[in-house]
Parts: C-alpha cells; sequence; structure tokens
C-alpha cells in the first residue's frame, strides 16, 4: 500500500510576497548598491519587477521591518544600513514574557554575552599588547564611572559607554551592535529584577579590575575581573545563587 505522506513533510512555498522581496534583493545586489544608497522609486520598481503594487507594497514593509530598506518619506527609498532595533525588541517583549509566566529567560542573554565577553576582551588584550597604550577615551569613562558612584550612582550610559570603548579596538561593529543589544534589552527589563544588592562604588570597582586587568595585559586577570563584575548580574537574576 502507497504511504500519503504527511502534510507537514512538504516544503512551504514561497508567498508572493517572499518571491517580491527576492527580486529587489537581487536588484539591489545587481546593482551594486551599499547601505545608504537611494533606491530605484515604487514607480520604477513596479515596472523593473512587474508586479502589482499591493504585492510591492507588502514586500516593502517586509524588507522594511528587517532593515534591508529604510523608507523615509518626502525623500525616497534607501539601502538599509545593519541594525539590531527589532532584535531588541523582540528579545525584551519576550523577556518579559517569560518574567509574567514566572520565567527568567534574561539570564539565557546573560549568559551569551558574558561567554562573548571572555572571548573578546582576551582579543583586546592581544590588540593591545600589538598597538600598545590604553585608550584615553576609556581612561576618561572609568574616571567618570568613578565619579558618579562618588556622588551616588553610575549612569546606565556611562556603563555602556565604557564596554562599547573596551572593545572598540577590535574593529569589530557588529560586536558592538551585539553587545548593545544585549545592554538595551537587559536594561529594558531591570526595573522588573530584584533590587542590585551592588553599591555603586562596587560597581565602579569592578568595571576598575577589567580596566587594569586589561592596561597590564593580564588574560588570566581580565577573565577573573569579567567573572566578578558578572556575578552582581547573576545574583539579580537568580536570587540566592550566584
Amino acid at each position: 500500500m502507497r504511504r500519503r505522506s504527511s502534510p507537514t513533510s512538504a516544503p512551504r512555498r514561497p508567498s508572493r510576497t517572499d518571491e517580491v522581496q527576492q527580486q529587489i534583493k537581487r536588484l539591489i545586489l545587481e546593482r551594486g548598491l551599499t547601505a545608504g544608497d537611494p533606491m530605484p522609486t515604487e514607480l520604477e520598481l513596479l515596472d523593473e519587477i512587474n508586479v502589482s503594487r499591493n504585492s510591492l507594497r507588502e514586500a516593502l514593509k517586509a524588507l522594511q521591518a528587517v532593515g534591508i530598506v529604510e523608507i523615509r518619506h518626502g525623500f525616497g527609498m534607501f539601502v538599509g544600513t545593519m541594525s539590531l532595533v527589532s532584535l531588541v525588541d523582540e528579545l525584551t517583549f519576550h523577556g518579559l514574557l517569560s518574567l509574567h509566566a514566572g520565567r527568567n529567560d534574561l539570564r539565557h542573554l546573560v549568559q551569551i554575552r558574558e561567554v562573548l565577553e571572555y572571548g573578546l576582551i582576551q582579543q583586546v588584550i592581544r590588540r593591545r599588547g600589538e598597538n600598545g597604550g590604553a585608550d584615553a577615551r576609556l581612561a576618561e569613562v572609568m574616571d567618570q564611572m568613578e565619579a558618579e558612584a562618588e556622588a551616588g550612582g553610575v549612569s546606565p550610559e556611562t556603563d555602556k559607554r565604557f564596554h562599547e570603548l573596551l572593545y572598540e579596538p577590535l574593529g569589530n561593529p557588529l560586536v558592538t551592535q551585539l553587545l548593545s543589544a544585549f545592554w538595551d534589552v537587559y536594561h529594558a527589563l531591570h526595573t522588573e529584577l530584584d533590587d542590585a544588592d551592588e553599591t555603586p562604588t562596587e560597581i565602579a570597582a569592578r568595571h576598575r579590575r577589567v580596566y587594569d586587568a586589561v592596561c597590564a595585559g593580564d588574560v588570566e586577570e581580565s577573565v577573573s575581573a569579567l567573572t566578578e563584575h558578572f556575578s552582581g548580574i547573576r545574583r539579580r537574576l537568580t536570587p540566592g545563587q550566584d
């Protein structure tokens, strides 16, 4: 007897919107357009791709949602620049859902960030060893953080800037965007967590330890300092544990 195939085994056929999206992406590549370049107008695309106006607009909306196309009303359409804004929105919403459901999926995100930083900081130390000297801007942010701590509180902006400048020598813009996305999600949800058990002075001291380890080129100490730095975050995510 012939077996009937399961309906779930058949691959999904691309929708008309999917096909139009692929055509627009091919057009961008074939014309050698790059991020920020103006794209053909809607009328030009209708003529070029030969699709209905509704199909084109649905495809453009989908491409805009993922950052491939940027629509500036009154100015036209442009090839989008890389952005993780939609990822931040999605992770923040689902992180909030998990908290309301009695779970805390945010700890998974922080774990990924922690592991990522362990590897990145070792690369930073090697790069500094090749190029010599610490970034003067990072030193200024470290001083600013300590001054804020002495005044009663480290601002989120200073904390974020410290980590951005720490990894900037790697010259990898995706690293900066990815860490910034993780940071933005955590700080969007931090009011839902237990209160921090660290004083501003302790927070600044932990950053100072990371900074000093990098300046000294001490890989082992830098990893140990990061572990201590993340321990405060882990305690907020899993009270009673470290």
